[in-house]
């Protein structure tokens, strides 16, 4: 019984994970379907979910269709991908019409990412960056920190969330000296001292007192640094995969994910300690922080100059604006196609790399 109970336990977190993963990819499709629609594209399906098609129906030019598998979903437009000629073709719009399109799903997501933390803000407050406590051998408090002194500043990158303290903490793993910049009482103040070697890394030793609930004018204003927060996490992430201080060990794809939303399904439910209503409310907002994570995420690198991505047809688009000159169609195929080949091999070896750790 208790096998079976886990194996349903396990079962019913994958499905939340996915169902998330399907609403965030919804968001996105639905930007581009929007756009399309509001520039005279013909749609030829707009579909939620991959592989066989669970149910559909057709409305005017579109054909409207939920998949079996409850993950990704695309917008098909007539002439997408060749040229067509017909007025309602995507082809045969304008430059700037078509960047509108392409750019609408990243956009989407930046949108539904900003909505989310809303919700989030007003229910659980923000990560004040305000310093409550020290560790007992703290070497900022030594350089002069105090309990009280709010973070405004991490080596001359703006703090708005003590998350973001976290992760800059979490990079300079060199053992490099840290300026903290601290408004105390209303005055600016500077610190600069070296982080101390634990087992767990290069640590300050601070600590701060989580989340603090404000007025209306305070969610709006911190959800626009939770929305930034994340996407500045994803660029940092980037930067330092280039530079190679991260390598393809630390990425994570959709297996891996999954993996650690269920993973914090677990642990949201364990904290409840039996309480249902608890249970619930712990999930639902542990997947509304993963919806702005994740959202935010794929709006960053589906905005990557890379060929197959949003961010790269636009760069296409962009030379045709600059140059006045339209690239043929099968040679943007072909561009395209090599970039998307390339992304299913990184896709692939990710993939291989998350199942790798599940199993060990």
């Amino acid at each position: 019984m208790s096998s079976f109970s886990n194996i349903l336990n396990t079962t019913v977190n994958v499905l939340i994970a996915l169902l998330v993963f399907s609403a965030i990819i919804f968001f996105h499709e639905l930007g581009h379907f929007l756009l399309a629609k509001k520039n005279g594209i013909f749609v030829q399906e707009f579909a939620v979910g991959m592989g066989p098609t669970l149910f559909s129906f057709q409305k005017a030019e579109t054909k409207y269709s939920l998949k079996v598998i409850p993950m990704g979903g695309y917008c098909m437009m007539l002439g997408e991908d060749e040229d067509v000629q017909d007025e309602n073709s995507f082809s045969t719009k304008s430059v700037w019409a078509r960047i509108s399109v392409v750019i609408a799903g990243p956009i989407f997501n930046f949108i539904l990412a900003f909505i989310l933390a809303i919700v989030l803000m007003g229910m659980i407050g923000f990560d004040s960056p305000a310093i409550t406590d020290f560790s007992e051998t703290s070497p900022a408090k030594e350089a002069g920190v105090q309990v009280g002194d709010v973070i405004t500043e991490y080596n001359g990158n703006k703090i708005y969330n003590f998350r973001e303290v976290l992760v800059y903490t979490q990079f300079n793993q060199t053992g490099a000296p840290i300026t903290l910049t601290v408004n105390r009482n209303g005055e600016e103040k500077e610190f600069t001292f070296k982080p101390e070697k634990t087992d767990s890394g290069y640590l300050m030793g601070i600590y701060s007192g989580g989340r603090v609930k404000g007025n209306a004018i305070d969610t709006l204003k911190y959800s626009v640094y939770e929305l930034r927060y994340n996407i500045k996490t994803t660029f940092l992430s980037l930067q330092y995969l280039v530079t190679g201080k991260l390598g393809l060990k630390n990425l994570s794809g959709p297996v891996g994910i999954v993996s650690m939303m269920s993973d914090t399904i677990d642990t949201a439910k364990e904290s409840a300690e039996g309480d249902t209503s608890i249970a619930i409310l712990n999930v639902v907002l542990n997947m509304i922080n993963f919806c702005v994570m994740l959202s935010a995420n794929l709006g960053v690198m589906n905005l990557l100059p890379l060929p197959a991505l949003d961010g790269g047809r636009t760069v296409l688009l962009l030379v045709e604006a600059i140059f006045k000159k339209k690239l043929p169609a099968d040679k943007e195929a072909w561009i395209n196609t090599a970039g998307f080949i390339l992304l299913i091999g990184l896709m692939v070896v990710v993939m291989f790399q998350d199942i790798f750790k599940l199993i060990q």
